[in-house]
């Protein structure tokens, strides 16, 4: 990608950011939470119908909002979706820019790419509703799709990828994963489980051909052995037996203001988010 055709970028996703980067919780900031779930909704619908998946807690309805987007015309009909997904809520008093407004604005880029540009595999787009609260979304429709018996590609959480520093030892894991990777926090993370690895290796290679740092991690079983790989949306689908990858700036081991009234759009590397969104359209063209 061309310079220009990055800030080009760059200047969109920071379009997205101001608009969602607010508080949000869908119980202290409603009036915030809708706001985003509207204006997700009307960008969505300008490649296609939004579909609309209910569930309740507590008595209360929330929305899971999704775009399917058709493969190729030459690709095999037989082929599942490969579905990518981020998170619209947040934690109370947090405007949430890197958590998750970073996921939804390259979400939004990425169904905005390949609208124009299919690819072999159909293509679903989620934004889940209630991750803070334990994942809630994301889990209602991962049971959902396996009561249906719906297989999938691979689904992919797009969680806070808009933080970078270069500072030496500005990275930070859970214990013992020091040793094998960089200790400067300057890089996306992609997290799988073990059926998802070569999907993780294949996306992580062309991610790197763009210039831009990148580690994977391969967790057995469903990740209770480091419990910081399940904290997002690809957690549900991983229990349900999907393939799933997470792809993130790893919170809290590197993102100081992570959960913080501090995380804003004034404390991102815009250049490294228009990089991430860049790196994943050249990545899901090859996968």
């Amino acid at each position: 990608m061309s310079t220009s055709n990055l800030s080009e970028l760059k200047a969109r996703l920071r379009s997205h950011l101001v608009e969602v980067a607010r508080d949000r919780d869908p119980y202290l900031a409603t009036g915030g939470h809708f706001y985003v779930r509207q204006y997700l909704r009307d960008r969505l619908q300008q490649w296609g119908r939004v579909e609309t998946h209910l569930f309740h807690l507590r008595g209360q309805p929330h929305e899971n909002l999704i775009l399917n987007l058709p493969a190729r015309p030459d690709a095999p009909h037989s082929l599942p979706p490969l579905l990518i997904g981020a998170h619209y809520d947040a934690v109370p008093g947090s405007p949430g820019a890197d958590d998750n407004a970073t996921g939804l604005a390259v979400l939004l880029e990425l169904a905005r790419f390949f609208a124009a540009t299919p690819i072999r595999f159909p293509l679903r787009f989620v934004a889940f509703d209630l991750e803070e609260s334990g994942l809630l979304g994301s889990r209602a429709y991962a049971e959902y799709l396996w009561k249906k018996r719906e297989p999938l590609r691979l689904a992919i959480a797009l969680e806070m990828l808009g933080y970078c520093d270069e500072t030496p030892g500005s990275q930070s894991y859970p214990a013992f994963l020091n040793y094998f990777y960089p200790d400067r926090g300057n890089f996306i993370a992609l997290i799988a489980n073990l059926p998802a690895i070569g999907d993780a290796i294949a996306l992580s290679r062309q991610i790197r051909k763009t210039d831009l740092p990148c580690e994977w991690l391969s967790v057995p079983g469903r990740g209770f052995l480091v419990p910081d790989t399940r904290r997002s949306d690809h957690a549900p689908f991983w229990d349900r037996g999907y393939r799933a990858v997470m792809v993130t700036d790893t919170a809290n081991l590197r993102n100081p203001h992570y959960h913080q009234p501090s995380d804003t759009i004034a404390n991102l590397n815009l250049d490294f988010l228009a990089q991430v969104c860049h790196g994943l359209i050249c990545s899901l063209q090859n996968l």
